[in-house]
């Protein structure tokens, strides 16, 4: 369970896969596109809302709907 971040609910669609990029923005791609390694599909922002990001958290869109946040564990090197 992570920490909730957004403040914009988004209504998943079965079929796609959601992220966060870089920018902050949630974004969807066709799940098909994943497994077969399509890189001509456009990923498609979903989002109006911007996530300021931190270093040391992973973000992504929970089950509830919400952008969520938890720390990444560390490796031993």
């Amino acid at each position: 369970m992570g920490e909730r971040v957004g403040k914009e609910m988004i209504k998943r669609e079965k079929g796609y896969l959601y992220f966060v990029g870089k920018d902050g923005k949630v974004y969807k791609v066709p799940s098909r596109a994943m497994k077969n390694k399509v890189k001509s599909m456009k990923a498609e922002v979903v989002s109006k809302e911007t996530i300021k990001r931190e270093p040391g958290y992973i973000y992504y869109l929970g089950k509830s709907g919400y952008v969520e946040r938890s720390p990444m564990k560390r490796r031993m090197k």
